[in-house]
């Protein structure tokens, strides 16, 4: 996704896409309870979440549209040689125990791969930024952080965890972003399963959060963003992507 590029001007690219733009010069929206769907039951985008981008970006914003699709209200993800994220904003609640929601990919990125910064595109993708504290995070990642934090302006989630549906990855292995190892990933589809049909998913944030980021941090850390994504920046490609129902449980 090309999804967590800003902090490479500071050395290592680190932009922890989520929130890596979040400008938070604004108080945060965020509820304390409750997860505010990303279009509201009128059809509408709703105003709680925002179009986020990398400053100074250059390749145009991925467009996030309200839709309804086989009768679902759902979030449009289309990217053209694009890059954005939809953000909402929290103000370091409890993470939920459970994450569920249904995508679907209609056009497929055959460029694709997480692994490698040349494909580190996605049609669609789901995160959350974590609050977890600088001590965790190991010495020369913590100091280039640090330098990004300072550089950027922006409170930087430093860990960020997402589940992306990919091309011809490994599914359910977790991937480190190869801009930032802030960025881990679990590919939980494919190319095999772009066929526009709906995919149902429910994840245990614990439980994937223990494999993605246990070796820094034994416990879920308070949420602080979750964004939904798709981008095709670094492949040239065109995707078009839907992600609907998307709720928390506790």
């Amino acid at each position: 996704m090309g999804c967590v590029r800003m902090l490479g001007a500071v050395a290592f690219g680190v932009a922890v896409a989520v929130a890596a733009v979040v400008a938070l010069a604004a108080p945060l929206r965020a509820q304390a309870q409750g997860l505010p769907p990303p279009v509201d039951a009128s059809g509408q985008l709703d105003p709680a979440w925002r179009v986020a981008g990398l400053p100074d970006q250059k390749p145009p914003l991925t467009q996030f549209n309200a839709d309804r699709v086989d009768g679902r209200l759902a979030l449009r993800i289309e990217a053209a040689g694009s890059y954005g994220n939809f953000v909402l904003d929290r103000a370091r609640v409890a993470a939920p125990h459970r994450l569920s929601w249904a995508w679907r990919v209609d056009t497929a990125n055959p460029a694709s791969d997480l692994r490698t910064k040349p494909g580190d595109d996605t049609p669609a993708r789901v995160c959350l930024s974590f609050d977890l504290p600088l001590e965790r995070v190991p010495f020369i990642e913590r100091q280039l952080l640090r330098m990004a934090r300072s550089r950027s302006g922006q409170p930087l989630p430093a860990a960020t965890l997402c589940w992306a549906w990919g091309n011809a990855e490994p599914l359910n292995q977790v991937i480190e972003n190869p801009y930032s190892r802030r960025l881990r990933t679990l590919v939980l589809r494919g190319a095999a399963d772009a066929s526009g049909r709906w995919a149902m998913e429910s994840r245990d944030v614990a439980a994937d959060f223990q494999r993605a980021f246990g070796d820094e941090s034994p416990t879920l850390p308070p949420l602080v963003a979750v964004s939904l994504a798709g981008d095709a920046d670094n492949t040239g490609g065109h995707t078009l992507a839907y992600i609907a129902g998307l709720s928390f449980a506790q």
